[in-house]
């Protein structure tokens, strides 16, 4: 397992195109004020030592050195120990409603996206406890299996869209019925999946799907995005504006939350409903919730000793330093006597 102990250091690498913008813009300056004097043809014959390519090495030796000493003082390390440990934690299945109304923008800056990053944030705040995702419309599918890995799970999420399921529909009962299948064999850990949708359910009895995650001891959340009045759901139009979705009548959707199907859910599975806003999707109450809940010991499994590796990069910085003193800008007068490639007729 690779990591930055001081990951901020690594803002710093900013410096490397700011020093290359400024080396062309003094080099041009240089050669500017040159010509005032003389004509570029004699640069030659009046500075017979000068040599950019060497000062071009230079400034190249530079540019390595200070990456490497970036990267020195961000301190790269590598696991060198796996070892299994023990938290106390609970295992959430998030089930994310994909399907085309949860575009509608009746939520800033739309249903899905105000979710995500409303996930984002509850991901953010988790230590110890594990996370799976699914994403449904017309079917179900699991994103991320549970796990503890925040990162992969913020990284999966980016990836959700509307085209990640390709049959549309609004199957919320299958969701539950795949996150029931998703938890772990722990017997003792509390269970929970938090079901994100508009609430528009078309396929799969929900309330039936949520009956069977209670026996189980599964407790499902719900979170309506959307609005009572609703809104139309965008579809891109082909020379990039966005038109509305439109029924057989050419009529325009208008896509409603429906809190009474989400409110049902929640109610049979001993969770709570919460209503989004684009201020305020739920998941701060949702959270708090969550951290009353008995949590159980989970076996999992962390590298839990790093070794530095930053001072392989301090000494090829100091080789390059050391290089660099090797190398003049200016031509040396004393290596010019010497020339692998004269014939004899010339030394002579």
């Amino acid at each position: 397992m690779f990591r930055f102990a001081n990951n901020h250091f690594l803002y710093f690498l900013f410096v490397l195109p700011v020093s290359i913008v400024l080396y062309i813009l003094f080099n041009r300056m240089k050669k500017r004020n040159m010509r005032r004097f003389t004509s570029s043809m004699f640069f030659d014959i009046l500075m017979p030592d000068r040599s950019p390519a060497r000062q071009n090495l230079k400034f190249i030796l530079f540019l390595f050195v200070l990456l490497l000493v970036i990267i020195a003082l961000a301190r790269p390390q590598f696991g060198s120990k796996l070892e299994e440990v023990k938290r106390e934690g609970i295992e959430m299945i998030i089930a994310l409603d994909v399907s085309r109304s949860m575009l509608a923008e009746d939520i800033k800056p739309n249903r899905l996206e105000r979710a995500k990053q409303a996930i984002v944030n509850l991901v953010d705040r988790m230590q110890d406890d594990k996370i799976g995702m699914i994403v449904f419309a017309g079917d179900a599918y699991t994103q991320l299996p549970i796990t503890t890995d925040y990162i992969s799970a913020k990284i999966f999420l980016s990836t959700i869209n509307t085209e990640i399921v390709s049959k549309q529909g609004t199957a919320i009962g299958y969701a539950i019925d795949l996150g029931v299948k998703s938890f772990t064999q722990d017997q003792e850990a509390s269970k929970v999946i938090v079901v994100i949708s508009d609430g528009e359910n078309h396929e799969g009895d929900a309330v039936e799907a949520a009956e069977r995650a209670k026996e189980k001891g599964i407790k499902i959340y719900t979170i309506g995005m959307g609005s009572s009045k609703g809104s139309p759901i965008p579809v891109p139009g082909r020379m990039g504006q966005n038109g509305f979705l439109k029924d057989k009548q050419g009529e325009v959707i208008i896509s409603r939350m429906d809190p009474t199907m989400l409110r049902k859910i929640a109610a049979t599975a001993d969770g709570e409903f919460f209503r989004a806003s684009t201020g305020n999707v739920g998941l701060n109450k949702l959270y708090s919730d969550l951290n009353n809940l008995n949590k159980s010991e989970i076996e999992t499994k962390i590298y839990s000793e790093y070794e530095d590796q930053f001072h392989y990069f301090i000494a090829l910085a100091l080789l390059l330093l050391l290089l660099d003193l090797f190398i003049l800008e200016r031509k040396n007068p004393y290596l010019k006597k010497f020339s692998l490639f004269k014939t004899n007729d010339e030394n002579a």
